[in-house]
């Protein structure tokens, strides 16, 4: 072989005499699939001249292990000529409105021709043809002839080429796709993926097909009745249902649908496959391209000579909040976490600070004794400007006469400092739990650090529910290293120390790993935001919240003791009452708190079925197995629950809340938790007011305990059944949306619809069922759930249940797509692009699966609640500032927020809170607020 050379590809296999290619095999990339997943893939780079160059560097590297791995005896990368082709003409709406390409992506179209080139791989494009086309059209022309094609892509619109000789490779997964993968995904063979395209359509490129529509019904209604055609021909012989009526009506848009979704293996070829090859590239020619982009670690990868400058030329992105990212750092996982070092004098100090203004990004960690991070001082704080670059500022170590803790710069001059650093916007500060980090700072009087970006937040908006967000677990998931964890370094049980007694020296380490490690993470993790599309949900709420919460927890609110120990003394009086009909209903006494003793009453001595046993062998006895035999109508399961949320309410509130009360402030300070749910949804402790009762009265008790402070009055503020008008927004229900707009009652409208009575001097008990289905639907409620709410017998309430859902079939409709949708998938989408992961929908456990199914119900909608509710918390504190009122955003409960504001001012505050959050989001549906105003949260609420 020529000393300029590489093999990288197999020697040409040129046709024989007759024409025939037996024995080929063409193998066709889909370039265009390739560029964008390399640009989404790949944090912002670019060359020495600033040209961006990430998804040039992604799909060259793409390129070369194709070459490496995969490649046949003939090979091309195929392209999109342009945006506009004959389904345009065809159909003027397809694909009309896709968002031009990112402003550094256009100027990279031409650098990856360039790369293919280089590569000395055939590039095919042909005007008015999409690629998918010429992708078919090559694929019937080399089996025509007797070879084989393999199609390196994961597109689902090429599926549909798949049978014998063209299969499909996954270019990320490295996995083929045949007509059992393709089975899975669409339920049908390869040659129907067509006709069940045609029926779903396809939002991306703007396919009709027709609506109501999923690929479960699509694909159930192609195999029974074999093609569009033959489905438009039965639809007016179905059974009456809005899938037949939509049939019936969208026939013309399921016709055009099938012509838009189905390829055209007959496309011209712009080369003919004897000019496609498969060549070995030159290597001086690829290496010294290689070389002008700055691509070394790719031209290292293949042994190329001629890399005459040997650096990488990508440097920082024009964004400076963007991760800098270039060529040679796919080694980063390697560099060694630690050892690292200790600042323990002015210069060392300065030395940092200069440091990290001169990165422009650095990590941070501060280090508490505790996890209150207002009340505990700041021990230490690391800093990490780099992979294995970090270092520990140890503050207020104390050590004893065996354990010198040697010396520490004072508080003042560490302030002094860091105060501009903080401060600095074109510095980026990134932590790992940032609320807590800035909590701690401010505490200290130390600057809010702007601006800043957290791991947590970065992970929590792309990943939630599919696993946790804490920083040893993201370190282990995306990072292939295990942190120290703090009790490593502290101890346990009586033998912990305070971390403020740790030598600084191991303090250290254990510190500096973790601002090490968040580091790393940001760049694991970011880019990822935009490929997920999750990066409008961290960006304009997860991360701008957290200066808005940490407020919050900084204020606090401030609690009625006399009041607690009133409801204590109550609660405890009905607990007896409750024990002593238990005990009746179980027929002898026995320790309520017990669940050994609970499980043998239970079943044991009852006999109730569905009973299990634990690894201690006593029987299992958690609130989803009382749940469930409540549900079934057993009256015992059902107080013990009763009991249980009682002592539970008494145990959390009554008795525990006073000593919740920060002695400096006599308020009690929730801790809000901002990735801990599936559904973005916040979650607090200490005190939990997420699990006070929203309609009960032992709610409405607790409330009055949380009281205004003298002069200041509550304000609350509540959004109106906003989760059942997120279900007519996507369920698309005439009925409920023209009830919303007129503002009718929903529940009074609901049982006019569902049981046949008129809305006018309805009922109390008729609205109170229908109101029960209504919020029971949302949480995918069984008969059994719908009939011990409402004390009646299961067989009645399956019965409303099924009129229910007779006269809203776009509910279940809704119900299944997105149960579907969560199958396929993994996760949901709240109708404002949140990600929620749902991991039990592919459980082999029945209930678990049912679970499962249940959440992917209800996200979009809790999880829409949320996202809404969340905008209107980040427009809140600025529109309150601008409009010259003092009040201050003290609590978020659910769909509630509650205010303290001077009792003048409180009307005011009121109508502010109402606009601001009807204006959070646009339904179709209005938004409507709830707002009340009293000296305790009872009367506001």
């Amino acid at each position: 072989m020529a000393e300029d050379t590489i093999d990288l590809a197999p020697p040409d296999a040129p046709p024989d005499a007759t024409g025939s290619l037996a024995g080929a095999k063409l193998v066709l990339v889909d370039g265009s699939g390739f560029i964008f997943r390399a640009y989404h893939a790949l944090p912002p780079m670019t060359r020495a001249d600033g040209t961006p160059v990430n998804a040039v560097f992604g799909f060259s590297n793409m390129l070369a292990r194709l070459l490496r791995d995969h490649v046949g005896t003939h090979l091309a990368v195929i392209f999109d000529a342009g945006r506009s082709t004959f389904r345009n003409r065809m159909y003027t709406a397809y694909k009309a409105h896709r968002p031009e390409p990112p402003d550094d992506l256009i100027p990279q179209f031409a650098l990856v021709r360039e790369a293919t080139a280089a590569f000395g791989v055939p590039a095919v494009e042909l005007a008015d043809w999409e690629a998918d086309d010429l992708i078919a059209s090559y694929a019937r022309e080399i089996v025509a002839r007797g070879g084989e094609c393999t199609i390196i892509s994961s597109d689902k619109d090429l599926m549909q080429l798949l049978g014998p000789g063209v299969e499909m490779l996954d270019p990320i997964k490295q996995k083929p796709i045949g007509a059992e993968e393709v089975l899975a995904k669409f339920g049908v063979p390869p040659d129907k993926v067509v006709e069940v395209q045609a029926l779903m359509g396809d939002s991306v490129d703007n396919v009709p097909g027709v609506p109501g529509i999923g690929p479960k019904t699509a694909g159930q209604l192609v195999a029974e009745f074999g093609d569009v055609e033959a489905i438009l021909a039965a639809a007016p012989a179905m059974k009456p249902s809005k899938r037949r009526d939509s049939l019936i009506e969208h026939a013309e848009a399921a016709r055009i649908s099938r012509r838009l979704v189905e390829l055209d293996r007959n496309a011209p070829l712009p080369l003919p496959i004897e000019a496609l090859g498969a060549t070995t590239p030159d290597a001086r020619r690829l290496g010294t391209w290689l070389d002008g982009m700055g691509f070394r670690s790719i031209a290292a990868r293949l042994s190329l000579p001629g890399m005459v400058r040997g650096e990488v030329a990508a440097v920082a992105s024009p964004d400076p909040h963007a991760p800098v990212a270039d060529a040679a750092a796919e080694g980063t996982p390697s560099v060694a976490y630690g050892p690292y070092g200790l600042i323990t004098d002015a210069d060392a100090l300065a030395a940092l600070t200069d440091e990290i203004t001169r990165a422009g990004v650095v990590a941070i960690a501060v280090q508490t004794d505790t996890t209150d991070a207002r009340r505990s001082p700041i021990v230490g704080i690391a800093f990490a400007t780099g992979a294995g670059r970090a270092s520990y500022l140890p503050l207020r170590h104390e050590g004893d006469l065996e354990h010198p803790v040697g010396p520490q710069l004072d508080f003042g001059t560490v302030a002094e400092a860091l105060r501009p650093l903080l401060a600095d916007p074109s510095v980026l500060k990134l932590f790992h739990n940032a609320k807590f980090d800035t909590l701690a700072l401010s505490a200290a009087g130390l600057p809010f650090p702007a601006p800043l970006d957290d791991t947590m937040l970065i992970s929590y908006a792309q990943d939630a529910g599919a696993h946790g967000h804490a920083l040893g677990e993201l370190a282990a998931r995306h990072l292939g290293h295990t942190p120290a964890t703090f009790e490593s370094v502290t101890g346990t049980g009586r033998a912990r120390l305070a971390f403020s007694r740790i030598a600084p020296q191991a303090a250290g380490q254990f510190a500096a790993e973790a601002a090490d490690a968040t580091w790393r993470l940001w760049r694991a993790l970011r880019p990822g935001l935009r490929a997920q599309r999750s990066l409008s949900v961290y960006e304009l709420l997860e991360r701008r919240l957290v200066p808005i919460i940490a407020r919050m927890e900084q204020d606090g609110i401030a609690i009625d003791a006399a009041e607690l120990a009133r409801m204590s003394a109550d609660f405890g009086a009905r607990m007896a009452v409750m024990e002593t009909e238990i005990h009746a209903l179980a027929g002898r006494s026995f320790n309520l708190g017990s669940p050994k003793q609970l499980g043998e009453i239970l079943f044991d001595e009852m006999g109730l079925p569905g009973g299990k046993r634990m690894k201690t062998g006593a029987w299992g006895t958690d609130s989803s197995v009382l749940q469930t035999l409540a549900e079934q109508g057993h009256v015992l399961p059902a107080r013990i629950l009763d009991w249980r949320q009682l002592a539970k309410l008494k145990s959390t509130y009554a008795d525990s809340l006073v000593d919740d009360v920060d002695p400096r402030t006599r308020r009690v300070h929730t801790t809000f938790q901002m990735a801990a749910t599936t559904t973005g949804r916040l979650s607090s402790n200490a005190p939990n007011l997420q699990n006070i009762p929203i309609r009960t009265e032992e709610g409405g008790r607790i409330r009055q305990a949380f009281i205004a402070a003298p002069g200041q009055v509550l304000v609350s503020a509540d959004y109106s059944q906003i989760e059942l008008r997120l279900l007519a927004h996507v369920a698309d229900i005439p009925a409920l949306r023209e009830s919303f707009r007129n503002g009718e009652d929903i529940h009074a409208r609901t049982a006019s619809e569902v049981f046949g009575v008129p809305m006018a001097g309805m009922d109390s008990l008729t609205r109170r069922r229908a109101k029960a289905i209504n919020f029971g639907i949302i949480y995918g409620i069984s008969a059994f759930g719908l009939a011990r709410q409402l004390g009646i017998e299961p067989g009645e309430a399956k019965l409303y249940i099924d009129q229910y859902f007779r006269r809203y079939p776009a509910i279940r409709d809704y119900m299944e797509t997105t149960r579907e949708f969560a199958r396929t998938h993994g996760y949901v989408l709240t109708p404002f692009g949140r990600r929620c992961w749902i991991p039990g929908i592919a459980e082999k456990n029945p209930a678990r699966r049912a679970y499962g199914e249940r959440q992917a119900i209800n996200a979009p909608l809790q999880g829409g609640a949320a996202d809404i509710i969340k905008r209107a918390m980040v427009r809140l504190p600025d529109a309150i500032a601008a409009s010259g009122l003092s009040g201050r955003m003290l609590l978020q409960v659910h769909d509630e927020l509650l205010f303290e504001s001077p009792q003048d001012e409180a009307a005011a505050l009121a109508d502010l809170a109402r606009d601001v959050m009807q204006q959070a989001a646009r339904l179709v549906v209005p938004l409507v607020v709830e707002t009340g105003t009293g000296r305790h949260w009872g009367d506001a609420h």
